[in-house]
């Protein structure tokens, strides 16, 4: 048992913020974490206002002076969530990497390749833990997904479909300042240059990719913008080519009339399928060749993984915040062992790492550039 919670900072997640409520229910669900500080707002008043509703002890002004006076504390924080828009996720993390303070940060990693290859390097220097927020590859059920892949149970991977539609940017919401998410998620200044792609394209890729345990050698895509004015992507359609000789396809799409969050992945091997719809995370279908589909449920799965991310008893529904509390509970194992100079323990390694981070940022460089060029083939560059 650990001797005590650790100390967590947040840097934006502010009133109004979505995501910064997420994270705070998320750290605390398995008693891990304890929310001492943050620096929730760029408006020093809003900040304070939000840190006393959160009932947060440290409210700072800035994530500069909260890195470096958390730093100097001897009850100091032992890590940040940063859960600021894009822009901010490169110099945020940096400066608590310098501090020696480990990071759990939002998705994308960084607005562009070289920023997120620069933390990727500091973290490695600092040995400090730097977690990427891909919620769903903390649900059991994925977490089953993989392991059946890696135990050969699809055979040969073939087919690999992964899909994520949402509709809440089918209209300009971004406009008059009304929507504070819309407003960040579609200016390119704040969200860098991938829209669609960054927010929820990236999580595709990177779901289809922790289930097969195969990233795309090569991509043909295309983005495209819907709504008039928009500054940036609201859709995104790409092909696939693995080395293996599989094929796939990813799309992602916020303009999906009549979609909430379908998320959904489909993997086809030479000897099963397996399909898994985030919006029905307690089930998971497994159909072999010629065989009768059978339906997964969590709680009944017996992979060691699976049980590891699981809660409750069976037909006690788990869901989003239950699968983002699992990358916190990882990642406090992660950080007890770096801390003492242990090694990590087993069960803790699914946890999403800088380098998943760098590899969706070369993902998305690999999409830009190959829309950019009419759909032409890119090669996805290697670590």
């Amino acid at each position: 048992m650990p001797s005590r919670r650790l100390r967590l900072g947040m840097v934006g997640g502010g009133q109004g913020a979505f995501i910064g409520a997420v994270h705070r229910i998320a750290a605390r669900l398995d008693d891990r974490f304890e929310l001492v500080a943050g620096a929730l707002s760029s408006d020093p008043e809003r900040a304070r206002a939000s840190a006393a509703e959160a009932g947060i002890a440290r409210s700072y002004a800035d994530w500069q002076e909260m890195a470096r006076a958390e730093a100097a504390l001897d009850d100091g924080i032992d890590a940040v969530a940063i859960v600021t828009p894009n822009h901010l996720h490169a110099p945020v993390a940096t400066a608590f990497l310098e501090a020696g303070i480990h990071v759990v940060c939002d998705k994308p990693l960084a607005i562009s390749l070289a920023e997120g290859e620069a933390l990727a390097k500091l973290a490695h220097q600092k040995n400090k833990l730097f977690a990427l927020t891909h919620t769903y590859s903390g649900y059991p059920l994925v977490r089953h997904a993989r392991e059946l892949v890696e135990a050969g149970e699809l055979g040969q991977i073939r087919v690999v479909q992964v899909e994520y539609a949402q509709d809440w940017l089918a209209e300009p919401i971004e406009t008059g300042g009304l929507n504070k998410q819309a407003g960040w998620r579609t200016d390119p200044a704040l969200a860098g240059p991938a829209g669609c792609l960054g927010d929820i394209g990236t999580h595709a890729y990177h779901l289809a990719a922790f289930v097969t345990g195969m990233t795309p050698a090569a991509l043909s895509a295309e983005l495209h913008t819907f709504v008039p004015g928009r500054r940036i992507d609201d859709h995104v359609q790409a092909m696939l080519r693995y080395a293996n000789g599989a094929r796939g396809m990813l799309w992602a799409s916020q303009v999906a009339s009549g979609a909430e969050n379908a998320l959904r992945l489909r993997v086809y091997g030479t000897k099963a399928g397996i399909s898994f719809d985030q919006e029905q995370p307690n089930e998971l279908w497994f159909t072999p060749l010629g065989g009768a589909a059978e339906r997964l449920t969590r709680g009944r799965v017996s992979g060691a993984s699976a049980i590891h991310a699981t809660r409750l008893p069976p037909g006690h529904p788990e869901g989003y915040l239950e699968a983002f509390a699992q990358l916190y509970k990882d990642a406090a194992l992660q950080i007890e062992a770096l801390d003492e100079g242990r090694a990590l323990r087993a069960e803790s390694l699914l946890l999403t790492t800088v380098e998943d981070g760098v590899a969706g940022l070369r993902f998305i460089d690999a999409v830009l550039a190959s829309s950019a060029a009419d759909g032409q083939w890119r090669e996805i560059e290697k670590s």
